[in-house]
């Protein structure tokens, strides 16, 4: 149905995280979304201000908002299942662009283009989000060790060690800079 794309936006709160983890707190795709969002802009204003960039921070806010928004339709398919093999990636890749056409089409058709490029994230803000991306999962581990779960010991080595292999100045220094507040607690802070 035209004009629904906004009411589909909204049931983003009822898509879990982390099926295949036990949680102490579920997480839902909006919470995610949002600091997906946070996290790509101070990654754009950090590469600006220390690397050299020319990001534009709320393009970067931009494409964090709707970077996963394909999973309204298809839901949140783990990573070790996502990327077990490039045969799948790649299907699963053309599964989320059809979502995305699905989405763009419950929009009236003059405002359709307007849209569009949310959901197409230009080459130079890839790594970007990527990044903002693999830091909130990371925060998701660290917040499920602060609980003492061990559930998300080995998602937090492997997200790490991701971000890490990315070697994106902006994402290490959030790492080295601001991370370790995420082990803190509300007193500390």
């Amino acid at each position: 149905m035209r004009n629904s794309f906004f009411a589909m936006l909204s049931r983003m709160k009822y898509i879990s995280r982390w099926g295949l983890m036990h949680s102490t707190r579920q997480e839902n795709l909006s919470e995610h979304t949002l600091e997906v969002a946070y996290l790509a802009h101070a990654l754009a204003v950090l590469g600006n201000r220390r690397f050299g960039r020319s990001y534009d921070p709320g393009r970067a806010v931009l494409y964090a908002l709707y970077h996963d928004c394909s999973e309204i339709l298809t839901g949140d398919l783990p990573t070790p299942v996502k990327y077990q093999n490039p045969q799948l990636r790649d299907a699963y890749k053309e599964v989320e662009a059809q979502a995305a056409r699905r989405l763009l089409e419950k929009l009236p058709e003059e405002l359709a283009g307007d849209f569009a490029p949310c959901f197409d994230i230009p080459a130079e803000y890839v790594p970007l989000v990527k990044a903002a991306d693999k830091l909130s999962a990371l925060a998701k581990c660290q917040e499920e060790k602060n609980a003492g779960s061990h559930e998300f010991d080995r998602a937090y080595e492997t997200t790490l060690a991701s971000l890490r292999e990315m070697d994106l100045p902006e994402a290490g220094a959030f790492l080295e800079e601001f991370f370790p507040a995420y082990r803190l607690t509300l007193d500390e802070l």
